[in-house]
Order: C-alpha cells, then sequence, then structure tokens
C-alpha cells in the first residue's frame, strides 16, 4: 500500500452523550490509528460538553463545537472541511452511533489501495460493511452495487463496487472533496449521504465496499427508510427527506426519476396508512423540492 501522510477521522454528535464514548474510545484505538479525530459537535443539550472534555488535550484531537444544530449534513461538511484544512489526505467519517471493529480503518485503506491497483483508476469512497447490533446486515445501511458489483471478488477480493453509500463508516481521498466538494448543509438530514456519494461516483466511477472493515451501527430499530413508517414523531425527519430526493430526482436526474419518486411516497403512505393530514405535509415538501437546488460548497486549506 502507498505511505499514507495522514487520515483524520470525523465524528458528528448530537445529544448522544451515553453513545459517544463508546464511538470515540474504537476510533482512538485502531490498529491504524488516525492521526487526526476531528469531533463536531452539533450544539448538544444533554451534557455531550462534559464527555468531549475527557479527550480535550488528547495526542490528535480536534473539537468543533458549532453554535447551532446543523444536521448531519452541515455536521459533515464542517468536519470534512476541518479535516482538509488540516492537510489530510484521507477522512473517515462516521456517526455518533457507529463502533468500527478495530481494524475497521486499516481494512478500509488497504481494500482501496487493493482496488484501485485492479482497477487501474482512482476510487472515490471506500466504505465499510455495516451490521446491527445483533450481528445482522444493518438494513438502513446497504449500498448499491453496480450492474459489475462483483469484478473484485472475480479477483480474489472481498469487496464489491457500489454506486452510492450511507455516512456510517465511509474513507474519502482527499482529490475526491477537491475536486466534488462537501455534502449539501442545506440537506439537514437524510438522503445528503446518497447525493454526496452518486456526486462522487457519477463522474470519478465506483465506489467500493471493502467487506472486511466492519462496523457496528447501533440504532434503536433495524429498519431501513420507509415511507409507511410515518407518524407524527418522525414526521420532521421525513420532510427532509421527502424534500431532499424530490430535489436531487427533479434536479440531478429527470423528470421521469421525480415522478417515479412521488409515485413511491404515494404508495408508501397509502401501505402504512399514515394520517391524511400527514401526507398531505410531506407532498408539500415534495413541492417544495421543485425549488429548492443548493450548491455545494468546496473545501478550503489553510497550509
Amino acid at each position: 500500500m502507498a505511505p499514507v501522510s495522514t487520515v483524520a477521522a470525523v465524528v458528528v454528535t448530537y445529544n448522544r452523550k451515553d453513545k459517544l464514548p463508546k464511538v470515540l474510545d474504537h476510533v482512538l484505538a485502531q490498529t491504524q490509528r488516525p492521526d487526526l479525530l476531528v469531533i463536531v459537535d452539533n450544539a448538544s443539550t444533554d451534557g455531550t460538553d462534559e464527555v468531549l472534555r475527557r479527550y480535550e488535550g488528547t495526542d490528535g484531537v480536534v473539537l468543533v463545537r458549532l453554535d447551532e444544530n446543523t444536521g448531519g449534513a452541515g455536521g459533515f461538511a464542517t468536519g470534512m472541511n476541518k479535516a482538509y484544512e488540516q492537510g489530510a489526505d484521507f477522512v473517515w467519517i462516521m456517526d455518533d452511533d457507529c463502533y468500527p471493529n478495530p481494524d475497521a480503518l486499516e481494512e478500509l485503506l488497504n481494500g482501496l489501495a487493493k482496488a484501485e491497483e485492479t482497477m487501474g483508476m482512482q476510487l472515490p469512497f471506500a466504505c465499510s460493511l455495516v451490521k446491527w447490533v445483533d450481528g445482522s446486515i444493518c438494513e438502513m445501511n446497504n449500498p448499491v452495487t453496480t450492474w459489475d458489483w462483483g469484478r473484485l471478488i472475480s479477483k480474489g477480493q472481498e469487496a464489491v463496487l457500489v454506486q452510492h453509500c450511507s455516512f456510517v463508516s465511509v474513507l474519502f481521498p482527499r482529490w475526491a472533496l477537491t475536486k466534488h466538494g462537501l455534502p449539501l448543509r442545506e440537506y439537514f438530514i437524510w438522503f445528503d449521504d446518497q447525493e454526496y456519494t452518486l456526486r462522487l461516483t457519477r463522474s470519478s466511477g465506483p465506489g467500493v465496499q471493502v467487506l472486511s472493515s466492519t462496523v457496528v451501527h447501533d440504532l434503536g430499530v433495524n429498519r431501513g427508510v420507509n415511507f409507511s413508517d410515518v407518524n407524527a414523531s418522525n414526521m420532521w425527519k421525513f420532510e427532509y427527506g421527502a424534500r431532499n430526493e424530490a430535489s436531487f430526482r427533479l434536479h440531478h436526474e429527470n423528470p421521469v426519476a421525480f415522478a417515479k419518486f412521488v409515485v413511491r411516497v404515494h404508495q408508501g403512505l397509502k401501505q402504512g396508512h399514515v394520517p391524511l393530514g400527514l401526507r398531505v405535509k410531506l407532498m408539500k415538501k415534495i413541492v417544495e423540492g421543485v425549488k429548492f437546488n443548493p450548491k455545494p460548497d468546496m473545501p478550503r486549506s489553510v497550509l
């Protein structure tokens, strides 16, 4: 594997003080420890600041405390930019409920290098295999594979080619940020990861899922995003998701893709017997997505 100057891990957190220390300790205990650990606190209100004080002064730890909650999208954009400013050659990002296996980062780096050698090209990202707490696959974090997903497996590698993935243990090389910019802060939450990784693969080739790099995603329920699950308590997340995906399908794909998305949302809401009032709210968010079309910020370097 080619020598790596610096790897920066980025963890974005909001009101998860109970799980956050386990995440940070797993990152700092990697067999190939990242040179930097950037922790972005999205204006937590649950005492997270007390947890972070334990890590202040730890070699390589950089704390970024935001004055307002910018969502996962804003947090990752901020953290990835901070890592870029610090000159990181690779940026490894994850949520505050993701527990990487001890060799997760080492396997990502090695797997990406092997895949690039086999493919004869640079690849824009490498992601881990994400499991739930019981060892089964995490439904929310399955990447979508390419048509030739088995190309690397045929060469004896534990890796598959993918079109897009979630932001639960993803490694980005510096050049990908330089070329494609940062995640869309305006998305706030949901679909920011799919938009970003699709942005990369559409012009820079496929990403790779390294199956020997494993993390555990400590979700309360092992279920993917499904519009049949909409209720009053989780509605706010689905509103962001509906607006963001509608915007993407229309502005970055085509009207047919947008129409198919609208049908999928309608069918999901109907199957879930979601109350009419909530259905109307979601459809209004889809309409909002017609005019919503944010542009990415480019990372900046102070070096």
